[in-house]
């Protein structure tokens, strides 16, 4: 074996997967993840895509990732790295994935993401949530099955963080009004619709262009809820063209006044963002609930 700092979970993480021991030839730090460490694990058998992180706070995080991923994967709606495994080991976290090289856009990328998006979109449950909890970036993500839309919303999405803001004096309890008059006007905002699958954390660092030229999503926050959860991600940091929207819509059309509920769904990422990032996030998020 190369003499390469790759740690022992990692290694043994790709063995199993492959049954047999490989020839280890590099191990290429990768920068750009604001959450996570990440590597790419080049062996004689084939490149692999390894992430780790502190334990601590962080029990059953990149499990329930690899089980997102693998969830997106049985759709065969859109492609996702598969996960070859994850462990926790001492005081770290580990997940290895399939590595999947970036490549140029087609011309028909923006489009046929688009439809695809919409087909996984169109795996639903009978309830909104999922069976297990799991995060998003570093941040415990609750899921519990609730009936409605807007009471998952609620409890389990905006509830959460908007406590642990407040807690941690990123916000002050004034915000706590606003949200509730929100509350009150959920039901008559959001159209009822049946629990889409989605990506959950669908902002433009978690989607590329494979070799193939093909859309991949990865890095998911898996759970059954609102497609325009998913749309308005997207929306929120800039990167996707026009068409991706148009072709989600011909594909799978949106109740009128979607891009009203854009800024009311991406209150959760915002939120998130205060509560794990420094700025001017709360800012934004009191612009938002003042203006509904």
């Amino acid at each position: 074996m190369a003499d390469f700092p790759i740690p022992s979970p990692i290694q043994r993480i790709i063995t199993d997967y492959l049954g047999t021991t490989p020839v280890f030839t590099g191990f290429e730090r990768k920068g750009g993840g604001s959450i996570n460490s990440a590597a790419v694990i080049r062996t004689n058998k084939g490149h692999f895509f390894a992430k780790w992180n502190s334990l601590e706070g962080r029990e059953g995080m990149f499990a329930a990732e690899a089980e997102g991923l693998r969830l997106l994967a049985q759709t065969n709606e859109i492609k996702v790295p598969l996960p070859l495994g994850s462990a926790e080991e001492d005081d770290t976290c580990y997940l290895v994935m399939e590595h999947l090289e970036s490549g140029d856009f087609e011309l028909d990328f923006w489009d046929v993401f688009g439809r695809r998006l919409a087909a996984l979109h169109r795996n639903t449950q009978a309830h909104f949530g999922l069976d297990h909890d799991n995060f998003i970036g570093s941040l415990p993500q609750k899921n519990s099955p609730t009936a409605t839309w807007i009471d998952f919303f609620i409890q389990h999405r905006l509830e959460p963080q908007l406590r642990r803001a407040i807690d941690a004096g990123k916000a002050d309890s004034s915000v706590i009004q606003k949200f509730e008059n929100l509350y009150t006007k959920l039901p008559e905002i959001f159209p009822e619709e049946n629990p889409a699958l989605l990506h959950g954390d669908l902002w433009g660092g978690n989607f590329m262009c494979t070799m193939q030229g093909e859309p991949a999503i990865f890095d998911p926050a898996v759970y059954y809820g609102c497609r325009e959860m998913d749309l308005a991600m997207t929306r929120l940091f800039g990167g996707v063209d026009a068409e991706f929207y148009e072709s989600y819509i011909e594909a799978f059309p949106l109740a009128p006044g979607f891009e009203k509920r854009f800024d009311i769904c991406n209150l959760y990422p915002l939120l998130v963002h205060v509560n794990l990032f420094p700025g001017s996030y709360i800012q934004t998020v009191k612009h938002i609930v003042s203006r509904f």
